[in-house]
């Protein structure tokens, strides 16, 4: 590592240790190259995913769905978050001694902010230290976003979802604030924990990007649950008592008010650049607050590179990975990689069964001007997914969006035992071209989900007909 009497030298800085930049950070210590990357917590080596996201959150699925009706709630989530706990920590040690040990990187923990264009000033504990890189990246990620409710965000009981997954107190009263994908999870999860939960979203519905059809089966499981959702809710204030807050909410005309011990705020994510001094980089910032960057990545200096949720793009881990993918190529590969390369995303959202998704609804294909086919089967009557019996939940649905002309699979929704693994397989199959009738006619292991694809792809009954039109 190169230094100089105000600091460090490196031909690569990166400032977070989120997925995407600490990934190129690994690749180019390999090649030789001197890497600096600097992370501000020493409880976010690893980034999002390992520390407060993905890990700990599916971790807690799991342990949820293992208590028994007999378990004391309070006693096993309170364990389940100290075995989460130290799962994390695990992740965290190995992913930065997998880092710090190459003689080529250093990971420093302090704030970085921007002196010029190729210089971040490190506020450390220790004092400050000068960083100059020929390349930078901005790994910094996103942090929760708490509504400018009245109370919201002064009240005692208000939490964000790193606030709530290490808080060893199961609430028993838990209002989330909020519908969408993280709402959902956690409402699901606290359920199954044995907190009542009650789940406020300002929308008409939730699930609202879904067919109908889909989304109602998925409203189903968690309202058998006993999760409460009460959609068009505008939540209008919260006020703290000795127990609990009070939550008030406008809805159809009429005022409502909900008892919380806990508040969930899951009103979405923002980019993270506070503290980074942009403007002394000249690197500019989208309306939303995200780094603005090119297709490539590439911000409004061309050495400065943005990755991960802090460029405003999808906010998923393996979204971040891809983007290192890019990142690399411009540096030490092609060039040509880029984010317009991605088609057939799937995304997960983890209630139980999961629910996946990937490509166009049939609302979507409809309004694009497809004709379209729909292979749809309840996954209770899928004869050849024993598997799901096999585990003791056949709750769920599966459906594909086909184009009548050419077969080509235009979208699926998964809403199943193993949906997150299966959706691979669809997206892959998108992505290659790969027809509706290749993956009906294909040879599956049994028992496994996956040939539930053999029943579901041969039930093509409805072709063109709009799905307003059926129900």
């Amino acid at each position: 590592m190169g230094t100089t009497s105000d600091g460090l030298q490196a031909d690569v800085l990166v400032i977070g240790f989120g997925k995407g930049g600490k990934t190129v950070a690994a690749t180019m210590g390999k090649l030789g190259k001197q890497v600096v990357l600097v992370e501000r917590s020493d409880r976010m080596y690893g980034g999002t995913c390992p520390n407060v996201g993905c890990v700990p959150t599916k971790a807690l699925v799991h342990h949820s769905r293992k208590r028994r009706p007999e378990d004391p709630a309070q006693d096993w989530y309170e364990r389940s978050v100290e075995e989460v706990q130290a799962l994390t920590k695990l992740f965290r040690g190995d992913n930065y001694d997998g880092l710090n040990s190459m003689d080529t990187v250093t990971v420093i923990t302090g704030e970085a902010a921007f002196t010029d264009p190729h210089t971040v000033d490190v506020k450390t504990g220790d004092g400050h230290l000068t960083v100059t890189a020929e390349t930078v990246l901005i790994n910094t990620g996103s942090e929760p976003i708490i509504l400018d409710i009245p109370g919201l965000r002064t009240s005692q009981y208000t939490m964000t979802s790193t606030d709530l997954i290490e808080s060893t107190v199961l609430p028993q009263r838990l209002a989330i604030i909020g519908g969408g994908y993280l709402g959902l999870e956690f409402a699901s999860i606290y359920r199954q924990f044995g907190s009542q939960v009650t789940v406020l979203e300002t929308a008409p519905k939730i699930l609202g990007r879904l067919d109908d059809d889909v989304a109602a089966v998925a409203e189903g499981i968690l309202a058998d649950e006993g999760i409460e959702i009460i959609a068009g809710a505008h939540v209008t204030e919260v006020r703290d008592g000795e127990n609990g807050a009070s939550i008030t909410y406008d809805k159809d005309g009429g005022r409502h008010t909900l008892e919380a011990d806990a508040i969930l705020a899951a009103t979405g994510r923002a980019p993270v650049t506070r503290g980074l001094a942009l403007d002394a980089a000249g690197v500019r910032t989208t309306e939303r607050g995200a780094v603005e960057v090119d297709e490539f990545l590439r911000t409004s200096q061309p050495h400065i590179y943005a990755l991960g949720d802090v460029n405003g793009g999808p906010q998923f881990t393996y979204i971040s990975l891809d983007d290192s993918r890019i990142v690399l190529d411009q540096l030490v590969g092609e060039g040509k990689r880029s984010a317009a390369d991605r088609v057939a995303i799937p995304h997960t959202l983890f209630i139980t069964p999961p629910l996946a998704t990937v490509g166009l609804t049939e609302e979507e294909a409809r309004a694009a001007g497809h004709r379209v086919k729909i292979a749809s089967q309840p996954v209770a009557e899928i004869v050849a997914m024993p598997r799901a019996y096999i585990v003791e939940d056949t709750r769920g649905v599966m459906k594909f969006v086909i184009d009548t002309d050419t077969d080509e699979i235009l979208g699926a929704a998964l809403l199943s035992v193993d949906a997150q693994e299966l959706i691979n397989t669809v997206a892959l199959a998108m992505r290659y071209g790969i027809k509706a009738s290749e993956l009906r006619d294909a040879v599956y292991t049994h028992p496994t989900s996956t040939e539930a694809f053999n029943d579901v792809l041969a039930t093509i009954v409805r072709a063109d007909e709009p799905q307003a039109a059926r129900a």
